[in-house]
């Protein structure tokens, strides 16, 4: 098969698929982070304490309790007050909560460290997982880009045009 016409595209889609899978990993050298992630300070490890739906968490950080809503990705609502939960919103906040509930995630910070709300505005890492990643990479996420924490605005939306095109999560049931 390597020696077939086929073989240099087959060749192309595993290299991207495989560098794909780097950059969804957090890789020590391209997630920015480990060098303080911009304005925004060090990363920190915390506690997830409660997932509030599919993008925001709340996290023990010094002995307080602190709202992380993620960076680059929105989850479709599930808990807004006055607001009707929309399509895939609870599933989303499952999903999420399968990811980080009760685990110890790394957190580092975009230029903006927190958003009007007064929540603080993060990249999240479960282990080597970059759970941002991975929320839009399965269909569970769109992507949000907001400056200046736009880092990974390419990556998510490179993701979610997978996702979108493989009809995964809400793009197979909204």
């Amino acid at each position: 098969m390597f020696g077939s016409p086929r073989a240099p595209g087959i060749t192309a889609i595993v290299i991207l698929v495989a560098a794909i899978a780097l950059l969804v990993a957090g890789g020590e050298d391209d997630d920015g982070g480990d060098e303080g992630g911009g304005r925004g300070g060090a990363p920190v490890v915390v506690e997830v304490t409660r997932v509030v739906d599919g993008d925001t968490v709340e996290v023990s950080l010094g002995g307080e309790t602190e709202d992380v809503r993620y960076i680059g990705v929105d989850t479709p609502e599930s808990v807004a007050p006055g607001q009707p939960v929309e399509c895939f919103g609870k599933t989303a906040s499952r999903f999420n909560a399968r990811l980080v509930d009760g685990e110890r995630v790394r957190l580092v910070f975009g230029d903006e460290r927190r958003d009007r709300y007064g929540r603080l505005l993060a990249y999240v890492y479960a282990g080597p997982l970059f759970v941002n990643a991975e929320l839009v990479r399965q269909g569970y996420a769109r992507t949000l880009t907001i400056e200046p924490n736009t880092d990974r605005a390419e990556l998510f939306a490179r993701l979610e045009q997978a996702a979108g095109d493989a009809g995964r999560g809400l793009w197979g049931s909204c």
